[in-house]
């Protein structure tokens, strides 16, 4: 009875929000407007080599004029109708150059001096750069030439890019296949003006269970249909660098298109009908058919059906061919993965994936390569007699690498590793790898040895490092680690893997990470490519340090400490302390922590680092994790555990004798702010909470929600105790709602803070609920932003310094 009056409340209207603000866009302090307006270093992108460099700049944020601008939302795209790409698209306003290691930035020369480019694609040689600039009647496609430092438009504004990738190189780096808008697209419906027709009906009657998640964006009627299929309708044409255009292939809905290695083969996914209402177009109905270079069918690879009803689980997979894709050592081989156990996680198997391949003319009887204990996730290819696949098993968070021949499947694939994906400690690091003959990138294998880079963290702290692996002894010999002390160092890719020359980045608490040359088997001195300067000079000696602290069971906790810029000795200070709580199978692995304390102090808008600048001590990333070993699911003691972490995270900063323990406030975004508002409801841990983008009411996700995979029917006491909606009468603590009201992530609609603050307010608690016109669940205007930090700001000043 309990769960349907519960079900029943949260449907009820509650009583009319009063003393409601009207107020215009307001900023905050002058303190933190100085770090939010600092002007941005570009953002850096080289070849291969490290001797092409291109420097994307662009504002730092977009206006509210421009999220107001139309916008449709189909099946799971956001689309703006008038120029044809995603409508929330990131955009560089300016492009510089540079032509090798020691030259300066150049200009472009013939690039417009108001562009919005983006979808940058090296040319297969790497001495052009292809993409797009949005102009306000659509998108044209654009090449940067690197001798000539020029750039000239290749076509008009009529590419197609609400689907993927709007254009793909051709192998020859002479011509581009190009998605164009249909010449007879038909006229869009303004569903608001359209008078109905009829009612819109919804049908589950073969009993078929279809558990999905709340996915927002969907489909809801025949005019939105109508308006996908136009949108998503493109002609296919190849265009030459000198900008003849012909048409290549018929218009059809592209969904993605694929380049065989050796240039020869052109793979194109389309989506069909029927469409859904349930689900987004990632699992609509669709084709994989490979044609020559002219055009012609060669093969039809891959016919999916609309996915409405996948077994239940994570680790629940369709039937028949998946992963289809290309083998990237062979001229013009697909291989792909098959369920062995009907795709299904509750059967209990040996192996639950095969992995086939099939070699052009694709005539032949498929050939199986390997057989994976848990889910395929991927093959790095090698050679005709090497290559290392991988699977994962969520359940269990365990994933598993595996060398085999895939010329002879009858030797039998040899496990490499087998370990937890949360074990930081243990992680082998990424395989190196190398362009092959036909210009893709295979493991670099030197003398029956690959290689490897590796993050090298420890409970030591962070070294990173490259390894050597046997293939044959399997034995690993470590080449480089980082010896670094002052600064944080990654290793960003092999630039010459045989001299031991490297591409890595380097900085520091107030050094901005920047890319340099270094001979890493010669431990040379690091040769700098770029010079990016601290935009964050404000604040660049404030105190930081990775404090390390245990929770009450003894599990292992940590957090980045930031000491407030005015710091004085023995002075007690307001805290806040921001975190986002992340799931384990393994109490070892909750309690591994990968923050450096060298790392540079980035700000991005949503950091609580600013108010350091306004008197606060902040505890950042601090450790919340939620722990169910064996048959015990995390959730299952989830407040338990919330309230654990946050009391033992106060007690330490509490223990070095920085802050009024009273006076802590307590944030999250997202799942984070799902978190702040259990805290405020089950602990009186907090003085204030800040809750940005969250879901309170978990009956409102029923199928699953994070990593819960039980739906509401299994767990319902879990998904009751879980939903700070459901105890909106405990809640005394201030809270600070803030919502984007145009979120489109699954879960947490708008609808989830304005029924909280309803609660709350019918229930007499202090709260504050804020809804940013035109924001998505990220929140992207500058007139947003600064309010958003103006709200964060009155309230930490309200209900932390001025609390007694």
């Amino acid at each position: 009875m309990k769960y349907t009056f519960l079900l029943f409340l949260f449907f009820l209207q509650l009583s009319v929000i009063q003393g409601q603000e009207n107020i215009n866009y307001q900023k905050p302090p002058q303190e933190i407007l100085k770090l939010v307006e600092a002007e941005r270093a570009p953002i850096v992108r080289m070849d291969n080599k490290g001797e092409n460099f291109y420097f994307g700049y662009r504002s730092n944020y977009k206006t509210i004029a421009e999220l107001s601008e139309k916008e449709l939302r189909l099946a799971g795209l956001r689309i703006n109708p008038k120029t044809n790409i995603g409508s929330r698209q990131n955009y560089y306003n300016k492009i510089k150059i540079r032509v090798g290691r020691t030259s300066n930035e150049e200009s472009v020369k013939g690039l417009p001096s108001t562009g919005r480019f983006t979808n940058f694609r090296w040319s297969p040689d790497e001495k052009k750069i292809a993409f797009t600039n949005t102009v306000a009647n659509g998108v044209e496609l654009w090449i940067l030439d690197f001798e000539s430092k020029s750039a000239t438009k290749l076509t008009d504004a009529n590419l197609n890019a609400n689907i993927g990738s709007p254009f793909m190189w051709l192998k020859d780096g002479k011509s581009l296949l190009v998605k164009k808008i249909s010449k007879d697209r038909k006229p869009l419906i303004n569903s608001a003006t359209t008078v109905p027709t009829g009612p819109t009906i919804s049908v589950s009657e073969e009993g078929k269970k279809a558990q999905n998640r709340t996915y927002q964006d969907l489909l809801k009627n025949k005019n939105d249909e109508f308006n996908f299929e136009q949108l998503a309708t493109s002609e296919l044409h190849k265009v030459s660098l000198d900008g003849t255009s012909t048409l290549w292939k018929s218009k059809n809905m592209y969904k993605g298109m694929s380049l065989s290695p050796n240039g020869e083969l052109i793979m194109l996914n389309t989506i069909e009908k029927p469409f859904s209402y349930l689900v987004t177009y990632f699992r609509f109905p669709y084709t994989s058919v490979l044609y020559d270079l002219q055009g012609n069918k060669v093969y039809e690879a891959l016919k999916v059906p609309l996915i409405e009803d996948l077994p239940k689980g994570f680790m629940s997979v369709r039937k028949g061919k998946r992963s289809l894709s290309w083998r990237l050592d062979q001229p013009a081989t697909l291989y792909w993965s098959e369920a062995l156990d009907g795709g299904d996680p509750a059967k209990k198997v040996s192996h639950r994936d095969e992995v086939f391949q099939l070699a052009a003319p694709f005539t032949g009887t498929p050939t199986s390569l390997l057989k994976t204990m848990g889910r395929f996730s991927g093959i790095n290819w090698g050679n005709n007699k090497t290559a290392i696949a991988y699977d994962y098993w969520w359940n269990t968070r365990n994933t598993k690498r595996y060398l085999f021949n895939p010329s002879n499947n009858t030797i039998p694939a040899k496990l490499i590793n087998d370990r937890s994906y949360q074990d930081s400690y243990s992680n082998p690091g990424s395989y190196i790898t190398s362009k092959n003959e036909f210009g893709e990138y295979v493991l670099d294998i030197q003398k029956n040895n690959v290689y490897l880079i590796g993050d090298g963290y420890s409970k030591d702290g962070k070294k990173p490092f490259v390894d050597e692996f046997s293939l044959k002894t399997f034995k690993t010999k470590r080449i480089y680690e980082s010896d670094y002390t002052d600064k944080s160092l990654n290793i960003y890719d092999a630039v010459d893997l045989k001299k031991g020359t490297f591409l890595i980045v380097l900085e520091s608490q107030n050094e901005y990470p920047n890319y340099y040359i270094q001979n890493l088997k010669k431990n040379t001195p690091a040769i700098a490519l770029t010079n990016a300067e601290n935009p964050y000079k404000s604040i660049q000696n404030v105190k930081k340090e990775i404090i390390k602290y245990k929770r009450e069971d003894g599990l292992d906790l940590s957090g980045t400490l930031y000491l407030p810029t005015n710091y004085e000795e023995g002075k007690k200070y307001p805290m806040i302390l921001w975190a986002y709580p992340v799931e384990y199978k393994d109490k070892n692995n909750a309690g591994q922590t990968t923050a450096d304390s060298n790392e540079f102090t980035s700000l991005y808008y949503g950091s609580p680092i600013y108010w350091v600048t306004r008197g606060y001590v902040v505890l950042d990333d601090a450790s919340f994790p939620i722990v169910g070993e064996g048959d015990e699911e995390p959730n299952d003691t989830f407040i338990k555990q919330l309230v654990a972490n946050g009391k033992a995270a106060i007690d330490a900063v509490d223990k070095l004798g920085y802050i009024d323990r009273t006076k802590v406030a307590v944030g999250g975004h997202s799942y984070g702010a799902f978190m702040t508002a259990n805290l405020l409801t089950h602990s009186d841990l907090f003085a204030a909470g800040i809750a940005r983008s969250g879901a309170y009411n978990r009956t409102l996700t029923p199928y699953g929600f994070q990593s819960e995979e039980r739906n509401y029917w299994e767990a319902p006491e879990i998904y009751y105790n879980m939903s700070p909606f459901m105890h909106a009468d405990k809640m005394k603590t201030p809270l600070l709602l803030i919502h984007g009201e145009a979120d489109n992530n699954s879960g947490t609609y708008p609808l989830q803070s304005e029924r909280y603050f309803n609660a709350l307010k019918g229930m007499g608690a202090p709260v504050r609920l804020v809804m940013l016109p035109k924001e998505s669940h990220g929140y992207r205007s500058r007139e947003s932003i600064l309010h958003l930090l103006w709200e964060q700001d009155q309230w930490l000043e309200k209900y932390l310094k001025g609390k007694k």
